[in-house]
């Protein structure tokens, strides 16, 4: 079992079954249409989506996680399709997506980078790629996220990665962020709204 199959296999989910505040912020900004989420652990923004109406697709390493999500799905009335792999080996298909999220997705710098470039080929053209995930200041904070700076993001590397973007919003901020057990309390967090021209 993995570091992540362990977090999830709890009957409560880790980071609750509310969305993610930002992504609630943005989500009417997401064009009509399939949307792909990005280390979806136990599907709480995967399911809000659906709700929306968008056909969902969520990809994570974990099936424990996604597993869980599923279970979410069906309690909120919606479907959504689930993809059990590592991002390393999941191809985003080019200009298929009409939105791309990635919720404290954070991962090796040189994996990151090769999945922000995938993504932006991943959108159709006025698709949108929405990204919240901690900086290197939240170690300081230790509310919750990864245990290493590296894991961490910050805007000018995004911004690199993120090529051929129009970034609405692109921001580094502390905010209160209370989501499940995982989350709790004052964050330093980047914020991230890119188009596809």
């Amino acid at each position: 079992m993995t570091h992540w199959d362990l977090r999830y296999s709890g009957e409560d989910y880790h980071y609750g079954t509310e969305p993610n505040d930002f992504l609630v912020s943005v989500a009417d900004r997401i064009p009509d249409g399939p949307v792909l989420c990005l280390a979806a652990g136990e599907g709480r923004n995967a399911v809000y989506l659906a709700a929306l109406g968008h056909p969902v697709t969520a990809v994570d390493s974990s099936p424990v996680g996604l597993d869980k999500a599923r279970r979410l799905a069906r309690r909120r009335g919606v479907e959504i399709e689930t993809v059990a792999t590592d991002l390393a080996h999941f191809a985003i298909e080019p200009e298929a997506w009409a939105g791309i999220v990635s919720i404290f997705g954070h991962l090796p710098p040189p994996l990151r980078a090769r999945v922000h470039a995938s993504s932006v080929r991943g959108l159709r053209r006025g698709g949108v790629f929405v990204l919240e995930a901690y900086t290197p200041q939240q170690l300081e904070l230790r509310t919750g996220g990864p245990p290493t700076t590296e894991l961490m993001m910050d805007l000018r590397a995004l911004e690199r990665e993120l090529e051929g973007l129009r970034l609405d919003v692109a921001r580094e901020i502390r905010r209160p962020v209370h989501e499940g057990h995982g989350h709790r309390g004052k964050a330093a967090v980047v914020q991230l709204l890119g188009v596809k021209r």
